[in-house]
């Protein structure tokens, strides 16, 4: 499918390669309610922590791949033997740490679960159920962490998640649509605003 090139976007993905373009304009933002996606986009930006998301996202099927295609009841069974497998993976970012965190990271994900019957509805629940609809009308206004996204690593971290910080969680919350920080200028904001 082609790129519509005279769309206003948000700023961040203007002139980048269309893949990136087409996760803007149909995924970033959406609200999301289905498990496995929170648990991909947590693994997604856990790996991306110090790094861009273009590097990530260009990774992104060999991810699905090494983790059992974001399920995070096969990912919380790997064992020392497919943990040590995966640091050998070029397809995904082989680093000891976030390895190991997205393997803890399922274990936990399964705990919130049963505790809450999704993680869904756990992560929802910080907005009762709605989405925050900011109204920013540049890049620049769009903070890399909030008070929200504070509260909820909070809360993760005390539940034994790592690579939750304040700045991980509010990337986690505007890509699932949580947040709509699209720029008011951007076609997306008002179609999500109004979805």
């Amino acid at each position: 499918m082609s790129i519509d090139k005279n769309l206003k976007r948000c700023t961040w993905c203007e002139g980048l390669y269309d893949d990136y373009v087409r996760y803007h304009d149909e995924e970033w933002g959406v609200p999301v309610h289905d498990d496995r996606k929170h648990f991909e986009f947590l693994i997604l930006e856990g790996a991306q922590a110090g790094l861009s998301w273009s590097t990530i996202l260009k990774r992104r099927e060999g991810y699905r791949r090494a983790f059992a295609d974001f399920d995070p009841e096969i990912v919380a069974d790997y064992d020392d033997a497919k943990y040590e497998t995966l640091l050998q993976d070029p397809s995904i970012i082989r680093n000891r740490l976030k390895v190991k965190s997205a393997i803890n990271n399922a274990k936990r994900f399964l705990e919130v679960q049963k505790e809450f019957g999704s993680f869904d509805t756990y992560i929802w629940r910080f907005t009762d159920g709605k989405p925050l609809i900011n109204t920013w009308k540049k890049m620049s206004d769009i903070p890399a962490k909030t008070e929200l996204s504070d509260k909820v690593s909070k809360d993760l971290k005390k539940r034994g998640f790592n690579f939750v910080g304040s700045t991980i969680i509010y990337a986690h919350l505007q890509a699932t649509g949580i947040v709509n920080d699209h720029e008011v200028s951007c076609f997306r904001y008002k179609e999500l605003k109004f979805a």
